[in-house]
């Protein structure tokens, strides 16, 4: 197992044992039987089958457009690695999620993602399996280790994944930290720089008339920034009363991991355009 893989998979199970000892980790508000089968699933498929299929096909690309271009950037200053990382995966994936929640199309690829009822690190890969293969921020950095990012990609992905785990956790550590006042400054910063609960949370809120609630925007994963960059930003330092899609009717196990291939329920098109028109929404 990969040095950084393992660091991942421990920063995963730290914050399960938070979400266990201070929350219901096991049995959420709202849970449905098929909630579990959906969250092993979609998270075993992407560990072991799509994320390293991805990577390597972004990389071979890579390689069939410049074969003689292996390892052409590892000289690039740390810095400047970075960046790229930065722009070419987070910022990406900023306008992969957000075109999933602009598009009735694309949003059933991520539905299974908001459909559950509650947030969790147990939602973090959450998402139908095609969401993750067709994610474009995945190829491109396939192709930026191929070109010689490889080791700063390994770094770049601990932090990443620390601070999306941190942001989907049950365990709101942001909320003691903005009761103290001499951190509201730093806070703000931190809060307009990174996700965290609040900031995340207010994504998957289900109501939009709670006034916490935003699905329509904070798209960030590991920068919030984007978000503020772009124009989708709320912060309101509070939390959704609930979580989950409204105005959609229910989909199976199947539905929701393998669309299109398994299509739709009759009659959920229409609620998905409502969900998904940010104009009507907002």
């Amino acid at each position: 197992m990969k040095p950084e893989v393992l660091i991942i998979l421990c920063i995963f199970v730290g914050f399960a044992v938070l979400e266990i000892l201070f929350t219901q980790f096991f049995r959420k508000p709202g849970q449905t039987r098929q909630d579990a089968w959906i969250e092993l699933i979609s998270t075993g498929s992407l560990m072991f089958v799509t994320q390293p299929f991805v990577l390597f096909a972004g990389g071979y690309v890579a390689f069939l457009l410049a074969p003689n271009s292996a390892g052409a950037l590892a000289t690039l200053p740390i810095i400047a690695q970075l960046g790229l990382l930065l722009v070419l995966d987070d910022m990406m994936q900023y306008w992969w999620h957000r075109l999933c929640h602009t598009s009735p199309w694309f949003y059933n690829l991520h539905r299974a993602h908001h459909n559950a009822e509650y947030l969790s690190i147990r939602v973090v890969y959450r998402n139908n399996v095609f969401y993750y293969l067709l994610m474009p921020s995945l190829w491109f950095s396939g192709a930026l280790i191929y070109l010689g990012l490889g080791w700063v990609y390994a770094f770049y992905l601990v932090v990443k994944m620390t601070v999306i785990t941190a942001a989907h956790c049950d365990v709101r550590w942001d909320a003691p930290l903005y009761r103290i006042p001499w951190l509201s400054p730093v806070m703000w910063i931190v809060e307009r720089t990174i996700s965290t609960p609040s900031t995340h949370s207010a994504h998957h809120g289900k109501h939009l008339s709670d006034p916490a609630t935003h699905y329509k925007g904070n798209y960030g994963n590991l920068l919030f920034f984007w978000d503020v960059l772009f124009g989708t930003a709320r912060i309101t330092r509070s939390y959704p009363e609930r979580m989950g899609v409204e105005n959609l009717d229910e989909a199976t196990t199947a539905q929701q991991l393998l669309w299109p291939l398994v299509p739709m329920p009759i009659g959920s098109k229409k609620p998905a355009e409502r969900q998904a028109d940010p104009a009507e929404q907002q």
